[in-house]
């Protein structure tokens, strides 16, 4: 039987819903002691896993079952932070009858990073990942929530991925959860929720600390897209995802006082990987040029923004400098090796924690996080733009072309032959307008 899911993991084109895209199968065939469902919500403002673990409860943990199936593990656990009552009563009247034989509810505190998955692990496993290493290295598969969902509608619905879950809010008429068909254009989710309430405005596509600011009206819903956020030019978080790269690291190599705060509030530095930004940061104007074994460092950051939105007293960017190192490294050929076997957490973790409502008070968006409501009503999508590349590995090759027809449902883009990739299907029913990069469908 285990076989057997990974094979409809795969067919459906399942990745992870909560990051970046990695192939779920690839991550199903496998083995390990616990599988931990990751319903911690990461940034703040995104509710829709909190949703699906409140509504759509059984079929959640029935994705949980099937991957603890999958990878042989004795035990699953839902992660959720404690502040989610209403998702919390849910998941626990479910568990009460037995019907889930083995796994069992973990609350978490209200801070962040707690969905990220080295993180995660160690609040529920007291293990460290290796630096740059994977939750299996240690036991475990993390899979988010709506992951989960999917695995079930795949195994037991023979049901593929189409449409994505996400929170759509910030400065819009209508803030809301919106289940959107893969390649929905962001402009047609704003219409969805009523359009804009200010102007001039900037669209973030994820969180707002990760999330990334988009502007194409056309770019497309993808099966990571966890959130659409409307916010004022002016905002300080577009500002500081708009900044020229080359001004970021200038100003960061001038201003930088050497303070520590970034690599103190680090989540990987204190879980005990040797990541220290502030040493990063002090050799862009080292003499003689940068430490190369300094700058490896950079591979092991997760980009989290805490150094940058939270920690930095200069208002200087050491995430956006340390993604900048680590796209340059990474194109060398670059790999971080660990440069330990033993991690010992810092003594002050637990008090360095970063509150979820301090950070949003800190980063100006305190008055978004609304929990908006669900979207019941149909959606009327006239077209769709579904990427090729939406996971972690090679491009899924096409098997369509202009003039096709073709159903919701149908496969569209297939695994290239012995490559890391994930299948692509149509979201709609339509006809194929153009392939390139995407395939385009008009209903």
């Amino acid at each position: 039987m285990g076989r057997e899911i990974v094979e409809k993991v795969r067919a459906a084109g399942i990745v992870g819903a909560g990051g970046a895209g990695f192939p779920t199968h690839v991550k199903l065939d496998t083995e390990v002691e616990r599988v931990l469902g990751n319903g911690a919500s990461c940034e703040p403002l995104l509710m829709s896993d909190p949703y699906l673990m409140e509504h759509e409860t059984e079929a959640v943990l029935r994705g949980l079952v099937l991957v603890m199936e999958a990878t042989r593990a004795q035990r699953g656990s839902i992660c959720i932070k404690g502040k989610h009552t209403g998702a919390v009563r849910a998941l626990r009247d479910a568990l009460t009858d037995g019907a889930f034989h083995g796994v069992d509810l973990v609350e978490l505190e209200d801070f962040y990073p707690a969905g990220d998955e080295h993180v995660l692990v160690y609040e529920t496993m007291q293990r460290v990942v290796p630096e740059g290493g994977i939750p299996l290295q240690v036991g475990a598969v993390v899979s988010n929530v709506e992951s989960l969902l999917n695995v079930a509608a795949a195994v037991d619905r023979q049901e593929p991925v189409t449409d994505r879950y996400l929170t759509v809010c910030g400065e819009v008429a209508r803030p809301m959860i919106l289940k959107a068909p893969i390649g929905m254009h962001i402009e047609d989710v704003l219409r969805q929720a009523g359009g804009a309430s200010v102007g001039p405005y900037r669209v973030i596509i994820g969180g707002p600390m990760m999330g990334k600011v988009v502007d194409d009206p056309a770019s497309p819903v993808t099966k990571t897209t966890s959130g659409v956020i409307l916010l004022p030019t002016n905002h300080n978080v577009v500002t500081g995802k708009t900044n020229d790269p080359d001004r970021v690291r200038r100003i960061t190599q001038m201003v930088c006082c050497q303070c520590t705060r970034c690599t103190d509030l680090c989540p990987r530095h204190l879980l005990g990987h040797s990541l220290e930004p502030h040493k990063i940061m002090r050799q862009l104007g080292a003499p003689g040029g940068p430490s190369r074994k300094v700058m490896e460092d950079a591979l092991i950051c997760s980009e989290c923004g805490i150094c940058e939105k939270y920690a930095c007293p200069m208002m200087i960017s050491p995430r956006e400098v340390n993604a900048q190192i680590k796209q340059e490294l990474l194109a060398q050929g670059v790999r971080r090796s660990p440069s330990s076997e033993a991690y010992r957490p810092s003594a002050f973790r637990d008090v360095r924690k970063i509150p979820t409502l301090r950070l949003m008070e800190r980063l100006q968006v305190r008055a978004y996080d609304v929990h908006p409501e669900f979207l019941s009503e149909p959606l009327s999508v006239e077209k769709v733009s579904i990427p090729l590349s939406q996971h972690i590995g090679a491009p899924a090759e096409p098997l369509v072309k202009a003039g096709d027809r073709v159903r919701r449902g149908d496969l569209i883009g297939r695994i290239p032959e012995g490559a890391l990739g994930a299948a692509v299907h149509a979201s709609i029913d339509g006809v194929v307008t153009g392939v390139d990069r995407a395939v385009h469908i008009k209903r």
